[in-house]
């Protein structure tokens, strides 16, 4: 369709200071105005209406409670379910894209401007993205940084993770904030009704699933890779080398870092690992990493945690939080809506300060359930959760959130030192 306009316009010069004199006609020039647009169709076959110049809303978000929110899709294309969580974050949207502990989950940015600074290889945490989708308020058009290689949306697109824009992400959270976190379908399938995917939603549930064994790697590796000089910090001291093995159930990459630049050697093995096979390469001590999901739905884990515990000294982050206060007799229940983000304040009741953290997890150990001698170290001071722990006597510690906490905050980071710290004591005892 083509629409053409010629319309004369008469160029004139007036005196405006003297707005009683009539205009004088100094010239007169026609142009014209062509303007296209292409018409919609489906299946090859025009349907007579024009497609507006800006993207409609061609997605939705349909929640478990019932409510449908319509928004603009980027990156991947199709049908998703997952749980949906919100993180107050205001940067590291790629960290997070990369985080194995989102498996299973649509992740919700508080933070309105996301995918200004585009991604860039060398913050991923992961081999890939595990998250479900992800949701946000408004999609940057442009970037702005140095380091950028690639846009967001491109990203997404290439790694088949789906995402909306365009929807109101603040009402969302108050949302999940009152009633907890809502299993949701993302949609960008016209075919499929509200009331499809509202049932889609209230038949699937994470709670007892064993998300760790998909995303855990498949055989033993080392890793050398130390922090980037341009980004180390707490580097001075680094002296004896330390054999760690590594539980991946999800690791991430910064924790790796963390420890190689600490001085550790680190061997990375499966989920399902042995305890006697870790045993038999005689370790200076054991990490059990942050990973997915309810810590309840991998007994095989606890049962690997308690082979090993009194044998070698252990540290635990997040799920391997979790998986440590189950091994010592505890219980862990599910959180209303978790903890996500990077502006978490933590006190240490050892160090006796205040450490503002960066955390991901639905789940939490409690602290009543455990046994006499197991110390809670850390504890959330949003809402009182147990946020570390501590047995002396077995040689014990772990945190519930994300020491090496990439792209910050690195107030924990002095955490692997006083891992060092217990591995040199036990060793030289030895």
């Amino acid at each position: 369709m083509e629409l053409a306009i010629k319309n004369p316009i008469a160029l004139t010069t007036q005196n405006f200071l003297k707005p009683k004199l009539k205009p004088k006609v100094k010239s007169l020039r026609v142009f014209s105005v062509k303007c296209k647009a292409s018409l919609s169709s489906v299946d090859g076959a025009a349907t007579g209406v024009l497609e507006r110049p800006w993207k409609t809303s061609d997605a939705r978000l349909v929640l478990e409670d019932g409510s449908v929110w319509r928004a603009k899709s980027f990156g991947a294309r199709g049908t998703q379910v997952g749980e949906v969580v919100f993180n107050t974050s205001l940067t590291g949207y790629q960290e997070i894209l990369t985080d194995p502990s989102y498996a299973g989950q649509f992740v919700l940015m508080t933070n309105p401007h996301i995918g200004n600074t585009g991604v860039n290889f060398d913050d991923e945490e992961s081999r890939q993205c595990f998250l479900a989708g992800l949701v946000i308020r408004s999609l940057s058009i442009s970037t702005s940084n140095w380091r950028c290689t690639k846009a967001l949306g491109d990203y997404l697109l290439e790694r088949n993770i789906m995402g909306i824009y365009d929807v109101d992400t603040r009402a969302i959270t108050c949302r999940l904030r009152q009633d907890g976190s809502l299993v949701g379908v993302l949609t960008t399938e016209e075919s499929k009704t509200d009331e499809e995917l509202l049932e889609m939603s209230r038949s699937w549930d994470i709670v007892g699933i064993d998300l760790i064994s998909g995303v855990t790697c498949t055989a033993p590796y080392e890793w050398v890779d130390k922090t980037d000089p341009e980004w180390d910090f707490n580097c001075e001291g680094r002296g004896e080398i330390y054999r760690v093995i590594a539980y991946d159930f999800g690791i991430k990459h910064n924790i790796l870092r963390r420890l190689s630049s600490y001085g550790c050697k680190i061997t990375v093995v499966p989920s399902s690992w042995p305890a006697s096979e870790t045993l038999k390469m005689k370790p200076d001590g054991v990490l059990f990493s942050n990973g997915p999901g309810d810590p309840s739905a991998v007994p095989y884990a606890v049962k690997t945690v308690k082979e090993l515990l009194g044998k070698v000294p252990v540290f635990g982050i997040c799920m391997g939080h979790q998986l440590l206060g189950q091994a010592l007799g505890g219980k862990t229940f599910k959180m209303k809506f978790g903890h996500h983000g990077g502006n978490h304040p933590v006190h240490n009741l050892v160090a006796n300060r205040v450490e503002i953290s960066a955390q991901n997890h639905n789940y939490a150990v409690d602290p009543a359930s455990l046994p006499e001698g197991v110390e809670v170290t850390h504890i959330n001071l949003n809402d009182g959760s147990c946020a570390g722990l501590a047995f002396p006597v077995l040689n014990v510690m772990s945190l519930q959130y994300h020491p090496e906490a990439s792209p910050g905050p690195h107030d924990s980071d002095s955490v692997f030192g006083e891992f060092i710290e217990l591995m040199k004591k036990v060793k030289q005892k030895a």
